[in-house]
């Protein structure tokens, strides 16, 4: 898109996962959280993230990654506003949950609907002791009590603004940029 604004690059990116990195080991100092990446995007961070966080533990924590396409409150099994199923990964929790502080791992915090369903995916996999939550951008306009424990970068943005994270791993370039959304004329 020709209005994007780019608001981190890869360096940004990677300095802040670093960061986030050493607050998660900060904020866990008497266990090692399992890492588990919200599909797609956050699936991929939280793999850079697991290993991060093992280079200062010295051992790497789990990694798991969740599907919610079934859990969100927007979307069901069988149609959505567009009259196309929700496309469907598998979940990978390779690990017992239970007991566990798990860091919910995801790219943009929006409405906070997409966490509140990766949580209750979770819970279907066993109670973890603790759940907190990691996020490269926290954009506001939450429409659910639900707070980050990890911050990349705060980008206020107003609803007609869209924020696009690309992964080196799915799209070739790792960068958040902003952009201004288009309306369509009818």
């Amino acid at each position: 898109m020709d209005n994007e604004r780019t608001v981190l690059n890869h360096d940004d990116i990677r300095r802040t996962l670093v960061r986030i990195a050493h607050e998660i080991v900060e904020k866990n100092p008497d266990n090692e959280p399992a890492i588990v990446g919200i599909h797609r995007r956050g699936t991929y961070l939280a793999a850079r993230l697991q290993k991060l966080v093992g280079g200062l533990l010295g051992i790497e924590p789990q990694l798991g990654d969740l599907d919610i396409a079934f859990y969100r409150d927007d979307v069901n099994a069988h149609s959505t506003e567009s009259g196309r199923a929700p496309v469907v990964h598998a979940t990978h929790l390779d690990f017992p949950i239970d007991g566990r502080t798990l860091v919910i791992v995801d790219d943009v915090l929006y409405t906070g609907r997409t966490v509140r369903a990766a949580i209750e995916a979770l819970f279907d996999y066993g109670r973890p002791e603790k759940v907190q939550l990691a996020v490269l951008a926290d954009r506001g306009h939450r429409e659910l009590p639900i707070r980050p424990d990890f911050v990349g970068k705060n980008l206020p943005t107003a609803r007609t603004e869209r924020v696009n994270v690309r992964v080196k791993e799915l799209d070739g370039v790792d960068e958040v940029t902003l952009s201004q959304l288009v309306e369509v004329e009818t």
